[in-house]
């Protein structure tokens, strides 16, 4: 802010929210005072600041968060992070075991965020991810030390058909050692009650520790339960605690390998760089090295910091970062990307930028953030979990009531085992990972090709689109004139008399700056020209002035005619002219095209194949983009369409019923790039920091635009995939766990439930991961 007026407007634009009660803002700290009748509304007022033209400043927090098992645990967390007075916005992911916390740093601090999560019943952790996860595995293995003997003990005797019973106190002291090995189910069971929001692990005690509690009590009080009741269940309670660890530990496995894009982009990162410095060169961390500072790179080593080349000649392989295969030839002047390999020859490089201003940072940051956003499918999946684990408790405790009620004696023991059956296979995990899994894996294939999703979101909204807006000039073309044909008037074809014409061109264009001057002086590089004279610039027309004392004239048909010079027959060719005339007469033609890119051909076919509606949107004049058209094989072209005009053809196209993906620079295209369903923006390995767009295409190569569709599609069907297992084995196993099948003789056991409820979690990680085999 800057003025008064500029507060107005801050002011009138939350005074606008209907929640706002009160709203001062004070030119000279930048800070604004609002009063809410409900902090739900925060959101609203920083969406207000941003409408009226300014900044709100905001800050962000990624937090890991451990115990988290169930869509139900996600909803739990997102709720005591949102309820946090200054929070924003808050995300969290299940497979990544993580949260995204958006939030006024002047009313709310990451200590205070943290809390909130403890608060809920889980873990914040700040310290690396890998380092916590190595606890699980010893929970495991201490419940199978206690589990396995226990199942030896009880299951035994009857496979070797004697009828021994083992020491009922050894049962009880095995089966209270699983009980410790598992308590953190029981620690997150207890704060999900506490918050009235139970879920998996309420499910997981409730069933576990009444197995336990109903077998404990008839070992002291048999006298308690009618005879044929007194059952001891410590072995199956025992059991399902193991069989749910287990699974837990694969899960995590599974989901390790989901979120193996970031941890491959962040292990690029090199530990150590070698500083150049005036006695010599020394090795110091790589989180020591600033801007500006000379560093060498030996051939096999890892570029520390991005840089540009001072000294030497070399290969780089940037493959890891933009999928390209082939290596890039760099010498002195270009710039290079922190975490790629030097393959030749030493470098002297110089560091422009550190830490987290590094492409890849900002790569690992863009697929972070990517996973943490909600995509519809995964919001609605959100919303269901939330009454879905109270419904299963009611159906558990209808079971129960039925069994007791309806049942064959002894009802109270299966009464027992059908609703534990119920609260174990009932257990949303399934659920909760269908969507994050697979956006896990999805996200993180796309970066290893090349394609960096910077919303969660897109990825649903490229599956649904039917129409692709291609830009031509650097998308579909390379972006860099180029002379394709020469003819000469009242000449001869002599090399002698091309090179006199060509030097007195060069020799004016020399002092254009317009890029078809420049691809003139390119196509007449080894030519020397002549000296010049009075020479005038006509931006966007031409140039005039005096070579060999002669007037010469160069510029397009338009401006030689205004100058009254007659044009000889010019053809029909597509290709941009510049013309040359000396005295007044034409003496050479210049046909500048800006070439189509080698690989657009099948890019274009490619995407004509999958059913899409191809649209060539360019500023270029109607001939050269008809051009283009005719040799890429498209039908529909918008020519001479401003940058401002763009986004306006894009709505068009919307109101027509079209989703609508723009692909373009990122640049002039911005206004279209937003405006679209899903904007793909075109970018360099240096140069990723597009903000217009939903994705970036890390190298310049649009054959990545079918694979990303084909991903997203992939994806958006093996989310729906997922959700479809799991919606479908809790309708068909929920009444079968019940006793459903019953008078046919079929009812679950407890045990064989627990066992249903990890692998259904399993094969919806298993079908997620098979999105890293799209090509």
């Amino acid at each position: 802010m800057t003025c008064a007026s500029c507060v107005a407007r801050v002011e009138r634009s939350l005074k606008r929210i209907p929640e706002v009660e009160e709203a001062l803002v004070n030119l000279a700290t930048e800070k604004a005072q609002v009063v809410l009748a409900s902090e739900e509304a925060l959101p609203k007022v920083v969406e207000a600041i941003r409408e009226a033209g300014y900044t709100p400043r905001l800050a962000r927090l990624e937090l890991t968060v451990e115990g988290m098992t169930c869509a139900s645990c996600v909803a739990r967390v997102e709720r005591a992070l949102k309820r946090t007075p200054g929070v924003v916005s808050a995300t969290v992911n299940l497979a990544l075991k993580g949260a995204l916390v958006e939030y006024l740093p002047d009313m709310v601090t990451p200590h205070r965020l943290a809390e909130a999560v403890r608060e809920a019943g889980y873990t914040p952790v700040l310290q690396e991810k890998a380092e916590e996860a190595a606890k699980e595995p010893k929970e495991v293995w201490l419940a199978l030390a206690f589990a396995l003997p226990l199942l030896l003990l009880t299951m035994g005797p009857m496979l070797l058909g004697r009828h021994l019973q083992a020491p009922p106190l050894l049962q009880a002291g095995l089966a209270l050692g699983v009980l410790y090995a598992a308590r953190r189910f029981f620690r997150q069971a207890w704060a999900e009650l506490r918050h009235r929001a139970p879920g998996m692990s309420t499910l997981v005690a409730l069933g576990s520790g009444s197995a336990y509690l109903y077998s404990f009590l008839v070992l002291l009080f048999p006298g308690l339960f009618p005879e044929g009741t007194r059952h001891l269940y410590f072995e199956a309670g025992a059991f399902i605690l193991t069989l749910v660890l287990v699974g837990k530990t694969l899960e995590e496995r599974a989901k390790g390998q989901s979120g193996e894009a970031v941890r491959r982009l962040l292990a690029l990162r090199p530990k150590k760089a070698r500083l150049l410095r005036e006695t010599g060169v020394v090795e110091i961390p790589v989180e020591a090295v600033a801007v500006g500072d000379l560093l060498q790179v030996l051939p096999g080593e890892r570029i520390p910091t991005d840089a540009v080349v001072e000294e030497g000649s070399s290969h780089v392989d940037e493959s890891m970062l933009t999928g390209e295969p082939l290596p890039r030839r760099v010498g002195p002047g270009d710039g290079v990307v922190g975490g790629t390999v030097n393959l030749e020859a030493p470098l002297l490089v110089r560091a422009k930028a550190v830490g987290e201003g590094t492409v890849l940072a900002e790569m690992a940051r863009m697929v972070e953030r990517a996973l943490m956003e909600k995509p519809r499918l995964q919001a609605l999946a959100d919303r269901i979990a939330q009454v879905f684990v109270p419904a299963v408790l009611g159906v558990a405790l209808l079971t129960g009531l039925l069994w007791l009620l309806l049942g064959p004696e002894p009802r109270l023991s299966y009464a027992f085992s059908a609703t534990l059956a119920v609260l174990l296979i009932a257990c949303p995990c399934a659920m909760g990972l269908a969507t994050p899994a697979a956006l896990s894996v999805a996200v993180g294939r796309a970066a290893q090709k090349g394609v960096l999703f910077r919303k969660g979101d897109a990825l649903e909204r490229l599956a649904r689109v039917d129409t692709v807006a291609l830009d031509k000039t650097g998308t579909l073309t390379l972006g860099r004139p180029r002379v394709v044909e020469v003819r000469l008037f009242g000449r001869t074809a002599s090399s002698e008399e091309r090179q006199e014409a060509l030097g007195k061109v060069a020799a004016l264009e020399a002092h254009s700056t317009h890029p078809l001057a420049r691809a003139i002086l390119e196509y007449a590089q080894g030519v020397p020209p002549y000296p010049a004279e009075e020479v005038v610039v006509e931006p966007g027309l031409g140039v005039r002035g005096k070579v060999l004392g002669r007037e010469v004239l160069v510029g397009s048909p338009r401006y030689l005619e205004e100058k009254g010079v007659p044009l000889p027959d010019l053809g029909g060719s597509g290709a941009t002219l510049v013309l040359a005339a000396e005295e007044g007469r034409v003496f050479a033609l210049f046909a500048v095209e800006d070439p189509v890119k080698p690989e657009a051909q099948e890019a274009v076919r490619v995407l004509q194949a999958m059913g899409l509606r191809l649209v060539l949107v360019t500023g270029d004049r109607e001939a050269p983009a008809w051009e283009v058209a005719r040799r890429l094989g498209l039908s529909e072209v918008h020519a001479g369409v401003l940058p401002k005009d763009k986004a306006q053809l894009v709505a068009r196209l919307q109101e027509e019923g079209r989703r609508v993906l723009f692909v373009g620079d990122g640049i002039n295209d911005a206004a279209a790039l937003a405006r679209a369903e899903v904007g793909l923006a075109l970018a360099t390995g240096t140069d990723i920091a597009v903000e217009a767009g939903d994705a970036v295409l890390m190298r310049d190569d649009i054959r990545l635009i079918p694979f990303a569709l084909r991903l997203a599609r992939r994806t958006v069907w093996t989310i729906r995939l997922n959700f479809f297992w799991a919606y479908l084995y809790n309708v068909l196993l929920i009444p079968v766990a019940a006793g459903a099948l019953y008078p046919w003789g079929v009812l679950l056991n407890p045990v064989l439930a627990a066992a249903a409820m990890s692998l259904s979690s399993l094969f919806v990680l298993g079908n997620s991961l098979r999105l890293r085999g799209v090509d």
